[in-house]
């Protein structure tokens, strides 16, 4: 079976994107897609999404992570699978899509896509770090020294593989504020690597700033991740978070056709 695929990123977190509306995907092969994702045999990419149609709304995002599983909401993803989506002509600019943790809505402003995230779960503080879920769960640490050349796998040790998230996982994400904007790297969950971007995790790092630094109102940050620059916007006010945007670019890399 020949398959055409077409791959994407968004600030360099790569995708394989199918057009599967057909509904011919063998998506329950989840070895035959982690050898797509894989970097040196594969095509390589972070993850792997089928477009399918949805009886309601505009498309479907079925997402895997690179090793094969089916996985909890991806931010860049949903951004590159709405830039694909009007590439096939299935949209226009605006959209409304179902992903796993349920309807998003989508724009483009220029040659940015701005997603509508969902927040999943309360902010809970640890001893100045943060935990929460936006779709996918992260665990957010601060520090103001240089993190561009910090250890990163210091913290995935101890967070990633203990006791309380070895099973079911987290993201871990490593922040230095400079100036107004945040700069950030990103350990996935299901990738089991460090990413150039993470959209739920940009997303959830940009909540968790709001709360350690007790800002409400309407807040618009700045990001900065490995791959490039993206920011969130949303509402806050007290505990309460609402209207939340992630935004940033989204393009086509390249079109193929692979034999499966």
């Amino acid at each position: 079976m020949k398959v055409t695929f077409y791959k994407y990123h968004g600030t360099g977190n790569d995708f394989i994107l199918i057009d599967d509306r057909k509904n011919e995907f063998p998506a329950d092969n989840a070895e035959l897609i982690d050898k797509l994702c894989e970097r040196r045999f594969g095509i390589g990419a972070d993850g792997l999404m089928l477009l399918r149609n949805h009886p309601d709304l505009d498309f479907e995002m079925i997402y895997f992570n690179s090793d094969g599983r089916y996985s909890s909401m991806c931010g860049n993803g949903g951004r590159c699978i709405v830039a694909f989506a009007k590439f096939l002509g299935v949209i226009e600019d605006r959209t409304t899509f179902m992903a796993v943790d349920g309807e998003h809505k989508a724009q483009f402003s220029g040659d940015w896509v701005e997603l509508q995230m969902n927040a999943k779960s309360a902010v809970e503080e640890r001893n100045g770090d943060y935990v929460l879920d936006t779709g996918s769960p992260h665990f957010i640490h601060f520090q103001n020294a240089e993190i561009s050349n910090a250890d990163l796998n210091k913290y995935v040790e101890e967070i990633r593989f203990g006791a309380e998230f070895k099973e079911e996982g987290i993201n871990i994400n490593l922040v230095q504020p400079v100036g107004e904007t945040l700069h950030m790297r990103t350990y996935e969950r299901g990738v089991e690597d460090e990413t150039f971007s993470c959209g739920t995790g940009v997303t959830a790092v940009a909540i968790s700033n709001a709360f350690k630094n007790d800002r409400n109102g309407e807040i618009d940050q700045p990001i900065k991740a490995r791959g490039g620059d993206l920011s969130v916007s949303f509402e806050k006010k007290g505990n309460e978070i609402s209207n939340i945007w992630l935004k940033g670019p989204a393009e086509q890399v390249f079109k193929g056709e692979i034999e499966i």
